[in-house]
């Protein structure tokens, strides 16, 4: 792809930050306190500015552009798609519907073979513990602290982390546990297997104070995303897998955003070797280009609704032109091995060079990740790892994550910035020489936080 010759036009942009602060209510923000960016455009791994501005994006959107920006194939096969059938009504057998969910169930492990569509991975997550609640007549959910499932009514409930707070009116039957997380281990474990080992045990011995005959679901992200790329131990999703067939509950995975390559797997289920009852899907689905998420379904549960109907729909489920541009996007990462790339940059260019700025860097508590799925834990002191700044920390307490993130941007980075920590999430397709590039602008960032260290 030919780099995008870049025309500075101030004035537009102007115009556009104008419109944008009069009539644009923004997500997740206090509405006066916000300053977006105005976007001209976008190509690849790189956006760019109104005033000839150009980053590269180490954030994928919301970690969702998997094939990056303007994929020439993809954007042809949405006009295509338009000028055949813009749109019809879920309850029809559409061609491109039906070959987007054959190539999804295709990809998905086991017998995921039954795809219902959604808008997005929040809906994906409401219809998945609907379908677990009615199969199996129970009404509680397990979720871990430390997770993400999105943003409406039961998705919020069942997330862990402080965007709950203001919306969780305890109405929704969750109960949360902790997860493995041998960094900053809730078990005071030493080694992976003791984590995993009380992690398990800690699950189990929830399951048994709140009544297993209560309990429809457990819900974990595979890989928890933007909780902080907690690689899960071995042997604990088989261990979840073990419990819940042992007392009757439904295994969901929220594959939301570790899904569809990012961890340089098709899904990141293949590398624990586990298969749910129900899998949750969205963003690198179509690489973002036009909502669309999903639920894989087991054949227990799509038995389930045979002849009994499922409550729930949506008028856009399986929107042509979300379904177009997701056919166009397997069949892209298909030809141009996107999947093995991710994978080949983790392991060979990314991960390394991730772990080489934490050996010179003393911010740099832990390196984890997979694929192009890769998190910097920032700490004030490698010895007590005691995070960069407190947990959910806001205006002056967050002001050391803040200089990091304009140190980025100052040098051409676009980051992902949550907490205490700076999530490398490229495109899947990413090239080794993109990669070198975020490196060397994350070295320059890291020298600022280097400065909050004691």
């Amino acid at each position: 792809m030919t780099p995008h010759v870049i025309e500075p036009d101030p004035q537009a942009g102007a115009a556009v930050k104008a419109a944008d602060r009069a009539h644009v209510f923004h997500s997740w923000s206090a509405q006066g306190l916000i300053d977006p960016l105005a976007v001209a455009g976008a190509e690849g791994s790189y956006f760019w500015d109104y005033d000839g501005n150009r980053y590269l994006d180490f954030t994928s959107g919301l970690v969702y552009t998997n094939i990056g920006y303007q994929h020439p194939r993809v954007v042809a096969a949405i006009q295509e798609q338009a000028a055949k059938l813009t749109t019809f009504a879920p309850a029809f057998a559409i061609d491109v519907r039906s070959e987007a969910a054959r190539l999804i169930a295709e990809r998905t492990p086991g017998d995921l073979d039954k795809i219902f569509f959604t808008n997005g991975g929040a809906e994906a997550v409401e219809n998945a513990v609907r379908m677990a609640r009615l199969h199996t007549g129970r009404t509680k959910v397990l979720s871990a602290y430390r997770s993400y499932h999105g943003a409406t009514s039961t998705a919020i409930n069942l997330t862990g982390d402080p965007r709950r707070w203001a919306s969780d009116n305890g109405s929704a039957g969750v109960v949360r546990f902790w997860a493995p997380f041998l960094y900053r281990s809730p078990f005071y474990a030493t080694t992976e297997a003791e984590e995993s080992a009380r992690a398990l045990q800690h699950l189990e011995d929830t399951i048994a104070f709140e009544g297993p005959a209560t309990i429809a679901a457990i819900i974990l992200e595979t890989v928890p995303g933007t909780a902080g790329i907690m690689t899960p131990p071995p042997g604990y999703l088989a261990g979840v897998r073990e419990i819940c067939d042992k007392y009757g509950i439904v295994f969901v995975l929220d594959e939301v955003m570790a899904g569809f390559g990012r961890t340089g797997k098709w899904f990141a289920a293949e590398h624990f070797d586990v298969v749910p009852d129900l899998m949750t899907f969205a963003k690198g689905v179509n690489s973002g280009y036009v909502p669309l998420g999903g639920v894989a379904i087991s054949e227990k549960i799509a038995a389930t609704f045979d002849k009994r109907p499922y409550p729930g729909g949506l008028t856009y489920s399986g929107h042509p032109l979300a379904c177009a541009a997701a056919v166009a996007t397997i069949q892209v990462m298909e030809d141009e091995k996107v999947v093995e790339n991710a994978a080949h940059i983790g392991e060979n260019v990314l991960g390394p060079g991730l772990r080489e700025l934490a050996e010179r860097h003393p911010s740099v508590g832990e390196v984890r990740g997979l694929g192009a799925f890769w998190a910097l834990d920032l700490v004030k002191n490698r010895e007590t790892r005691e995070p960069l700044v407190p947990y959910n920390a806001a205006g002056e307490a967050n002001a050391p994550m803040a200089a990091f993130g304009a140190a980025a941007k100052k040098n051409g980075l676009w980051p992902f910035v949550n907490m205490n920590r700076t999530h490398a999430v490229p495109a899947c397709n990413v090239t080794e020489a993109e990669v070198k590039e975020g490196l060397a602008a994350l070295d320059a960032a890291l020298t600022v936080a280097d400065e909050h260290t004691a």
